[in-house]
């Protein structure tokens, strides 16, 4: 059983599209040399044959790090490439069938934007929740009243759950110390570290900000 990380966390999504040019295993293998704690598969535009040559490849690179490996949306492919965990939006399946579908031992985690959506995501087993968007972003397109909700929105989830947080939406090695200094137990990010220069150094600023912010609390 692979545990999703208590604190410090710094959680990097896949992008291809938005990574510069460079392939995602090389962004992941450089995250990875940077010090990155998660990795989620993401590829939403990539045909499903893609993300499972792509989810195999970066099994193993994850597996040899001991950095668990997130699947988004399609608990299919979380189970086919044994994945540690599968992460769950508005539209996709319900927690209790992830965990139906992937056993008792799989990390499971849930977006959210409220305190309310939080607590009935705890209450349906989640282990974790990608709280945003936090920042304006262009990755994701969220509707107004969840989108910039700042580290105020985080201290509002942080208040109302006890399971950990990621905020999730424009954040960067600038903000991140914010983000977790307000309760969260790290940051998420897509183009702060595909779309970085040097994304190994990109992760070592992100791990070192939000190291900044639990400090602070």
């Amino acid at each position: 059983m692979t545990d999703f990380p208590t604190d410090g966390v710094v959680y990097l999504v896949t992008q291809a599209d938005a990574s510069a040019g460079r392939s995602t295993v090389e962004i992941v293998e450089a995250a990875i040399e940077g010090g990155v704690d998660v990795v989620q598969l993401r590829e939403k535009d990539s045909p499903a044959s893609d993300r499972y040559e792509l989810g195999r490849e970066l099994r193993e690179l994850t597996a040899d790090a001991g950095v668990p490996l997130i699947v988004n949306d399609r608990i299919d492919l979380a189970s086919a490439i044994d994945a540690d965990g599968v992460h769950l939006g508005d539209e996709d399946l319900p927690i209790a069938v992830a965990r139906e579908q992937l056993g008792p031992d799989v990390i499971v985690g849930r977006s959210v934007a409220t305190p309310e959506a939080a607590v009935a995501a705890e209450e349906a087993g989640a282990d974790y929740l990608g709280v945003g968007a936090i920042y304006p972003t262009d990755s994701k397109e969220k509707p107004p009243e969840e989108s910039d909700l700042g580290a105020e929105g985080i201290a509002a989830v942080r208040e109302a759950v006890s399971i950990p947080i990621v905020g999730i939406g424009g954040v960067t090695s600038d903000n991140a110390a914010d983000v977790t200094a307000a309760g969260a137990a790290g940051v998420a990010v897509i183009t702060a570290i595909t779309q970085a220069d040097d994304p190994a150094a990109a992760t070592r600023d992100l791990g070192d900000a939000v190291a900044q912010g639990v400090r602070a609390r």
